[in-house]
């Protein structure tokens, strides 16, 4: 398997190993890479801080929760509608 690049934007820590993940609502499983589950983890925890910490939020976290959001879109599709749509 080839190894994936990690994107220059990407701050976050990428895993040793991926992992199989679940949509919460659909019950849907996806398998993922580790850098795959690194940037999951990254819009996850995105998403709960900006529900649950909005004053904690600025223009750099949500730029980069959309180039997250756009680099999984591109980088492996199916997943994203799977667990992110």
């Amino acid at each position: 398997m080839k190894k994936e690049e990690t994107p220059k934007w990407f701050e976050g820590a990428v895993y040793k190993t991926g992992n199989q993940v679940q949509n919460p609502f659909s019950k849907e499983k996806y398998e993922l890479t580790a850098l795959e589950l690194s940037i999951y983890d990254f819009i996850i925890g995105c998403q709960w801080m900006f529900e649950r910490q909005p004053q904690s939020i600025n223009n750099k976290h949500v730029k980069t929760f959309h180039k997250a959001l756009n680099w999984f879109r591109v980088n492996n599709p199916d997943a994203y509608y799977v667990l992110l749509d």
